[in-house]
């Protein structure tokens, strides 16, 4: 079985681009679901899947975060990874589907986890906002501050991989890849077509589908009248190419590959080369490499 995909919310699941594409477990939050459930759903999850990867909005209440490591210590399992993003939470959705189309592939946990960080960075996520009065995410000048209190002002934010923040009717545009996507599209309390008539046609993307606005996508706004998108890359045989073309490394504490420099699993970072044993070479006081006394 692949390794196991979890999202900590319904609106994060996105529908699978294909049949291969498994599913996105949902960890739910205190809230909605006792402690003992939840131990026993991911004991399952570990059960069926043998490693879980977990991703979740940096915005996500406290008392939801708490939950998870208490999850993972109560299980006392070096098998779950929990990954907190500062992407807004549609891009995290993208993610998450991006993760579960590569999960099918021949990637070990470790290195599936760690290209969470890399794929990242190659999301344009972002909304366009009625308002940016309590927008903290996002750096807004006071000039921009004032102008969302004159009725009809728009603003277009990308939150990643460039920050950037535009007001709709000017010359100026959002930067865009340079490189095929996919734009993904979830519409709150507001009624324009800016970002499938005007920013998706400017971004070349290759095709638009639309989803359920995050139910954390207001908190993180700042707002409820938005629509936020995210374009990212659809096609699994370019995100495959790019994971692969990472350098692998293991971690020195855990032993899973991983890619980057640090382990998703158990946050240890990359040993620096002079700490680094290599297989076949023999340390000193007469022990081998692989540990064993003579």
């Amino acid at each position: 079985m692949p390794t196991a995909i979890a999202v900590t919310s319904p609106e994060l699941v996105l529908p699978p681009p294909d049949q291969q594409t498994p599913t996105a477990a949902v960890i739910r939050s205190p809230d909605a679901q006792p402690l003992e459930t939840a131990l026993a759903e991911t004991s399952l999850l570990l059960e069926q899947h043998g490693y879980l990867i977990v991703l979740y909005p940096s915005s996500v209440p406290a008392s939801f975060v708490r939950r998870l490591h208490t999850v993972r210590s109560v299980l006392e399992s070096d098998r779950i990874a929990l990954l907190p993003l500062d992407l807004p939470p549609l891009a995290v959705a993208v993610l998450a589907r991006q993760l579960r189309q590569l999960s099918v592939c021949d990637f070990s946990p470790g290195v599936l986890a760690s290209a969470a960080r890399l794929l990242s960075h190659y999301i344009y996520a972002g909304a366009l906002l009625n308002s940016v009065a309590r927008l903290d995410r996002v750096a807004v000048s006071l000039k921009s501050h004032m102008k969302s209190w004159v009725p009809g002002t728009q603003f277009g934010v990308l939150a990643g991989p460039v920050p950037q923040l535009i007001r709709i009717g000017t010359e100026e545009t959002l930067g865009g890849p340079e490189f095929g996507t996919r734009m993904t599209v979830a519409k709150g309390q507001s009624q324009s077509d800016w970002v499938t008539g005007t920013l998706a046609p400017a971004w070349r993307v290759r095709g638009i589908s639309e989803a359920r606005l995050p139910s954390d996508s207001t908190r993180w706004w700042g707002t409820s009248k938005l629509i936020e998108f995210a374009a990212a890359i659809p096609d699994v045989s370019v995100l495959y190419q790019l994971v692969a073309s990472v350098r692998r490394e293991v971690c020195h504490w855990c032993g899973l590959e991983l890619i980057g420099d640090r382990c998703a699993f158990c946050c240890a970072p990359v040993a620096p080369p002079e700490n680094q044993i290599h297989p076949g070479v023999v340390m000193k006081q007469g022990i081998p490499a692989n540990g064993a006394a003579r």
